[in-house]
């Protein structure tokens, strides 16, 4: 890690100049599609966040806020506010599930890639201020992939000890998501996007120390909206840092330590970071360093048939930075279930799914989920720990009451660029998702459709006729 851009190269300036030059054409075939994928998924996570507890509190502030008729769609709201708050309830949204898509690292000290969720910062700015600027679908999806790439690679290039003493990379990195897609959207030269992130780099915050409460997909909702705000008050000509990335007391040193410049300068697009190393799309609505395990898992469990009431003790393994996020052995909530890797393998075991109707109150407080509790052990193992911290190697060891031993190993989850989910399938979440929280099968099939010709939509208004009400 080091401290030197400033020295070497105005890299602010060269985030802002690769967001400026960038161009629809630039996007390839198989970019357009992993793009398409997310973007499906966060529409869905969006109305299914629209029903949590999160979304009806959020709601309420909206109307505490007298906002008035905007330019933008609360997806599953009923309502159009203007951009800024319309990213922030749709980022709160899209990961109130904690169900949205995560990246994968590159160097193996940079645990997870910091764990950034690129979709619930970028989306909600890309689709608010489309909104507002009419933009077409294709500009749209140029203005959401420099969102998730500038955010991803921002978050591959900060020390680890960022995400490691309790930053939320979301939270943090989220802000220079929501300032590029807007500032492309807003057709901001490179002097006024290097202030629009420059405003959105002192909005950087959030804690981890929040996971498994309502605030973790706040961070999502506020670092989208403080992104919108900053390319505002950028475009009002508002005064900033040009160097707010590399500079001494810039973002990079203040809340990481340090950085690696190879990991940033000369790499945004080449390749893009959907392309390589990849993105992950939860199979399962909880933290993502749960989802090898849980994939093994259900493996196991169809090929051994094995059932609840002959399960005796489970096993399983991790690097010692896993437990470091799934925090709650003994879950109170559904929020908290999320973070319990105990939970993750009780739920399976017991019901064969985990799935939306699977991660609420009622379940945990089920006896025999907690029973099942009981006999899983989380340990940090040391064939986990020696694969290295950008994967999320799970093994898992199950004894029976006849004596058996089961094992299995996962590095990597279903919907993981390994195992990677298709647009079809995808689809099938959204579809579960929308129906969750109210849509007609019919209504959801319809965006399932649009999404899948995004490139060709003139406007976005046919989509978000259809997202702006569950009913």
């Amino acid at each position: 890690m080091n401290q030197n851009s400033a020295i070497d190269v105005e890299l602010t300036r060269y985030v802002a100049d690769f967001i400026v030059r960038a161009k629809v054409d630039d996007l390839s075939a198989e970019l357009v599609e992993l793009g398409k994928k997310s973007i499906l998924d966060g529409f869905g996570l969006a109305l299914s966040g629209a029903v949590a507890k999160s979304g009806e509190l959020v709601r309420r502030h909206l109307d505490d806020l007298a906002l008035g008729e905007g330019a933008a769609t609360v997806i599953g709201g009923g309502r159009k506010v203007a951009p800024r708050f319309a990213a922030f309830a749709n980022g709160v949204g899209i990961h109130a599930d904690d169900y949205d898509d995560t990246q994968l690292a590159v160097a193996k000290d940079r645990v997870y890639g910091l764990l950034t969720h690129p979709t619930a910062p970028a989306l909600p700015a890309a689709l608010a201020v489309s909104e507002l600027v009419k933009a077409s679908g294709s500009n749209f999806m140029l203005a959401y992939h420099l969102g998730v790439e500038v955010e991803c690679k921002i978050a591959e290039a900060i020390a680890p000890r960022h995400y490691q003493t309790g930053f939320h990379a979301t939270a943090t990195c989220g802000p220079f998501a929501a300032a590029a897609a807007s500032a492309k959207l807003l057709g901001f030269d490179v002097p006024t996007t290097q202030r629009a992130l420059s405003i959105a780099g002192s909005q950087s915050a959030g804690l981890r120390e929040n996971f498994g409460t309502m605030t973790k997909p706040f961070h999502a909702g506020r670092a989208s909206e403080s992104g919108v705000a900053a390319a505002q008050f950028a475009s009002y000509g508002w005064t900033a840092a040009s160097r707010i990335l590399e500079a001494p007391r810039g973002f990079f040193s203040a809340a990481g330590g340090g950085y690696d410049q190879n990991a940033i300068f000369g790499k945004l697009g080449a390749p893009w970071t959907f392309v390589s190393p990849g993105v992950s799309i939860k199979p399962h609505p909880s933290g993502s360093l749960t989802h090898p395990g849980m994939t093994e898992m259900l493996r196991l469990i169809k090929e051994h048939n094995i059932r609840a009431e002959d399960v005796r003790h489970v096993r399983v393994g991790t690097n010692s930075n896993m437990p470091n996020a799934l925090i709650h052995h003994r879950p109170k909530d559904e929020l908290q279930a999320k973070f319990s890797m105990e939970f993750c393998m009780a739920i399976l075991l017991l019901d064969g799914r985990a799935g939306l109707s699977e991660f609420t109150d009622a379940a945990v407080e089920r006896d025999d989920v907690k029973a099942m509790i009981e006999k899983v052990d989380f340990v940090i193992d040391d064939v986990a720990e020696a694969a290295g911290y950008h994967l999320m190697t799970t093994l898992i060891d199950i004894e029976l009451a006849d004596g058996r031993k089961i094992s299995g190993r996962a590095d990597f989850g279903k919907g993981s660029p390994a195992f990677p989910m298709s647009y079809d399938e995808v689809a099938g979440k959204f579809i579960e998702n929308a129906e969750f929280a109210g849509m007609a099968h019919g209504k959801a099939a319809e965006i399932v459709e649009l999404v899948r010709k995004l490139e060709s939509l003139t406007s976005l208004d046919e989509v978000t006729r259809r997202l702006i009400s569950i009913a």
